[in-house]
């Protein structure tokens, strides 16, 4: 078993890694201007691959990654797989902060700054993982918290729609397509800053994986092995907070990555192990999102879909799926 368990993971990995690769190169070479060996040295050509294609392309790749990771991390804390950044109002309180700096301080002040954005984010982001956890002290029930989750959502929705409504139109500029999930307005600024980010949030999860493989199997057995339960809550809130609210903060929501991937990645990989799986994670969650984006640009260019469009088109299958077989599962 464990020979044949390592072949599927060396199998699994390569090909994320071909995918990978496959998708970061179509998404730099297709568009509305195709690009190939003969025209990439072309000046105007190599502008839109500087200034246009890469940063996006990269900031697809960081980012789809963290949400993946982020929704592993939450899946962990809460020992439920349906949780998620998305589902659980994470990105939601995440986009109404970051939404009132944009409004307040970009757009009334014209500052902007990445890393004070990504800190509104985050702020956002444990503002609402605040709440779901008080809430999952008084409810045990998974279901009933994750309708909670979902009621902070449209909560913090409401409010950012409130803040919009009574902005200048000055001031919505830099809330286009942002607010509905988009890499569009991607520059090589923000995706520097979200490698910075992203990095240094990753390197943290693999410091932990120990303690989360023990959380895993219960807190019981965590604490019989020397776990600090206290202290690995609180990191892996921080983590997963800060790695959704750098998506939120130049993507804005992005939905259903965080359930999706993860779920994939156990039933490709059939393990739960953290060491694997939050690399795994990262990768499925990059190649998802860059296969999402090419499709969000090209399926009816010149019109651009949101991100969230695409993601929801193939996340949310395959989370109906999940909650079909759990259910199946708890009836036997």
């Amino acid at each position: 078993m464990p020979a044949k368990n390592n072949y599927r993971t060396i199998v699994v990995f390569a090909l994320l890694l071909v995918l990978m690769a496959a998708a970061f190169s179509v998404n730099i070479c297709v568009g509305n201007v195709r690009i190939d060996f003969n025209t990439a040295l072309d000046h105007k050509t190599a502008n839109i691959i500087l200034n246009i294609r890469l940063p996006r392309t990269i900031m697809a790749l960081v980012l789809g990654g963290a949400l993946a990771v982020s929704g592993f991390l939450l899946q962990t804390y809460f020992l439920n797989p349906i949780a998620g950044p998305y589902i659980l109002g994470i990105s939601s309180g995440a986009k109404m902060t970051v939404a009132l700096f944009l409004i307040y301080a970009a757009g009334r002040k014209g500052y902007t700054n990445n890393f004070i954005m990504v800190l509104a984010a985050f702020a956002g982001a444990l503002m609402s993982t605040g709440f779901i956890i008080l809430i999952s002290k008084r409810v045990r029930n998974m279901a009933a918290l994750l309708a909670a989750g979902i009621m902070i959502g449209y909560i913090c929705n409401a409010i950012t729609d409130f803040m919009i409504a009574f902005a200048d139109d000055s001031e919505l500029v830099n809330l286009h397509g942002w607010s509905q999930g988009s890499f569009s307005g991607a520059d090589m600024a923000g995706a520097v800053c979200s490698i910075i980010i992203v990095t240094g949030a990753m390197l943290l999860c693999f410091f932990l994986v120990k303690s989360l493989d023990a959380l895993r199997l219960g807190e019981a057995y965590a604490r019989s092995v020397g776990v600090n339960i206290r202290s690995c809550r609180i990191l892996i809130i921080l983590l997963s907070s800060i790695l959704s609210a750098c998506v939120t903060a130049f993507a804005g929501p992005v939905s259903f990555v965080g359930i999706a991937v993860p779920f994939l990645m156990r039933e490709a990989l059939q393990s739960s192990k953290p060491v694997i799986l939050i690399p795994a994670s990262f990768m499925a969650g990059a190649v998802f999102c860059l296969i999402s984006d090419l499709m969000a640009r090209m399926l009816f260019a010149p019109v651009e879909l949101n991100i969230s469009a695409v993601t929801s088109l193939f996340g949310a299958p395959i989370v109906i799926f999940m909650l079909i077989r759990r259910h199946k599962s708890s009836e036997n």
